[in-house]
């Protein structure tokens, strides 16, 4: 029996490609995302009958387990990992602290990522499933940035949230770690200086931002039997960056 997985935020990016490799795995993953790219769209083609997308706006996490639960992942449907990849940044200066804009990065980064890891454990605990829930963190929780203090605040929550949740329900055999990857070339880190970037560069152990590809290949190794005693862990994949 093919294996589920939800993952958020599949449209680009590390999303995309950790839905990539879980496909060619044979995995069946429930994709959402605010809109559906076009390179989500090709996977998909690519993978007929195991690429399932559903639009969801995670800045409303109230809303979140209704879109995606009640009809599409239904709790008679058994989800064996769960991987909350979404994020939004608001970078700036403490000094100019937006409470708003600070809200909704937690209501994606964080609450939303609550919300829906209730929906998948009580759907393990329901099929007896043991199974793996990855949280998506940042490496600037570990090694502060100027003006990423609220965005790393809100993958501090994340890493704490998965760590309390694998104390949890380790009993049960569900698993809860976090990937922490290091500055990747994405949309979001884009609108870095270049000197920034170079900057970020010359720090990492490697000398080179972290490939998307390798932080992928971490979340697709976390999920499954080969880490089945891992667990409330924070994993770097930085190239060396702390």
């Amino acid at each position: 029996m093919s294996r589920t997985a939800l993952v958020t935020g599949v449209s680009r990016g590390l999303g995309l490609a950790i839905a990539g490799r879980l496909l060619r795995a044979g995995w069946t993953v429930c994709g959402t995302s605010r809109t559906p790219s076009d390179e989500w769209k090709r996977l998909a083609v690519q993978h007929p009958g195991q690429a399932e997308w559903r639009g969801c706006d995670l800045a409303l996490p109230a809303q979140v387990p209704e879109v995606l639960f009640v009809d599409w992942l239904p709790l008679r449907r058994p989800i064996h990992a769960f991987v909350h990849n979404a994020a939004t940044a608001y970078d700036d200066l403490i000094t100019n602290f937006n409470l708003e804009r600070v809200e909704e990065m937690f209501a994606v980064n964080v609450y939303s990522s609550m919300a829906i890891t209730r929906e998948v454990l009580r759907n393990m605990i329901f099929h007896y499933t043991r199974g793996s829930i990855v949280q998506v963190s940042s490496i600037s929780v570990h090694a502060g940035s100027k003006g990423l203090a609220m965005y790393a605040a809100t993958k501090g929550a994340l890493e704490a949230f998965s760590k309390s949740t694998a104390r949890e329900w380790g009993e049960r055999g569900i698993r809860s770690n976090c990937v922490v990857p290091g500055y990747m070339d994405t949309e979001m880190t884009a609108a870095m200086l270049p000197e920034t970037r170079a900057k970020i560069g010359r720090r990492a152990a490697l000398k080179s931002p972290t490939q998307i590809e390798s932080v992928a290949a971490t979340v697709e190794f976390l999920l499954g039997e080969g880490a089945e005693s891992i667990t409330g862990q924070n994993i770097p994949v930085d190239a060396g960056f702390i």
